[in-house]
């Protein structure tokens, strides 16, 4: 490794390797390195303790989270910031404890913005909270009205609470304001080159054809291993089985079984997305690992998603 090979590490190539760790899921290696960095006479900044809050959030370490933001404050001396509060909003969410969460959200030193607001909306989204969602989703669209995947965050909420009148509600609300989702593509490398993939059957790709085969096959074996596509990932107003044939052609689906049919049994698949990975490509790729035996790593909008015998690193909260 690099970092091991630096002989005299300051503080930041201790918190970019801290960093690094996070953003792949490696909490434990995180911590770790947080300890040694301290051993090794480093006193960490802000920026470290928020990678650390962060992994703490990420890896649902509750009692973790605040022993770290404790000694922030009180050991160091380092006021929080808002991006400190976020993570903490982030970590109550993640544990389910969405009062405290909203209550932070309302009294903490800074003006909320929309990465706080979408940060409950989210944890609302998990634990199916749907009042405090839509108390969150006003507050979020009334800041700032243009990012598609806050209306579909919502209209998620509504699809898993079965209110559907609700959810063509949110996607009429799009129409009217203009904001259309973002076409979605995902990009693998195979042999040195990169093959990339948009959502749709209309896709273009030599392989086409035995792409198309090995997914079909894959799903059968999925469906019969528990998999249940979830077709609340589905804005339009369409039938069951519409809705399902329109996540089959996800654009991480259609990557990562190009990566199946390109490369030996057992090479890593490594695929990155320019969306967040929705719900139902996250539980298919956690299946097609198990069942494939490869691992698939996905780096999409947020993080990345180390998949390996059917297990995420994100512990199935992104």
């Amino acid at each position: 490794m690099v970092f091991s090979s630096i002989r005299n590490k300051n503080l930041i190539s201790w918190s970019t390797m801290i960093t690094a760790f996070v953003q792949n899921g490696h909490t434990d290696r995180a911590l770790d390195a947080f300890l040694a960095m301290n051993v090794d006479g480093l006193f960490p900044d802000a920026v470290t303790f928020k990678s650390i809050l962060s992994a703490c959030s990420h890896a649902g370490l509750f009692e973790h989270g605040f022993f770290h933001f404790d000694l922030l404050v009180h050991d160091f001396g380092i006021a929080p910031t808002m991006d400190h509060f976020k993570c903490m909003v982030d970590l109550l969410g993640r544990s389910g404890r969405l009062l405290e969460a909203e209550e932070l959200v309302q009294t903490m030193p800074f003006v909320p913005d929309d990465v706080t607001w979408n940060t409950l909306l989210a944890a609302c989204r998990v634990h199916k909270s749907v009042e405090r969602g839509k108390r969150a989703a006003e507050m979020l669209l009334e800041l700032t009205s243009e990012i598609p995947g806050y209306y579909v965050l919502l209209s998620n909420i509504h699809a898993a609470a079965g209110d559907h009148a609700e959810k063509a509600k949110v996607r009429d609300l799009m129409e009217a304001r203009g904001v259309r989702k973002k076409p979605g593509w995902s990009t693998i490398e195979i042999n040195d080159r990169f093959h990339e993939f948009t959502a749709g059957e209309k896709f273009q790709h030599p392989k086409k054809q035995q792409i198309l085969e090995e997914l079909k096959r894959l799903s059968v074996l999925m469906k019969e291993a528990g998999y249940v596509p979830d077709t609340t990932e589905v804005l339009r107003l369409v039938n069951e089985d519409e809705k399902e044939s329109l996540l089959f052609f996800h654009s991480e689906k259609l990557a990562i079984t190009c990566g199946l049919i390109s490369t030996p049994p057992g090479t890593t698949l490594r695929v990155v997305k320019n969306l967040r990975v929705c719900s139902d490509c996250h539980s298919a790729t956690k299946f097609i690992s198990k069942i494939t035996r490869r691992k698939i790593i996905v780096r999409d909008l947020n993080r990345f998603h180390h998949t390996e015998n059917g297990v995420c690193s994100c512990g199935d909260y992104w």
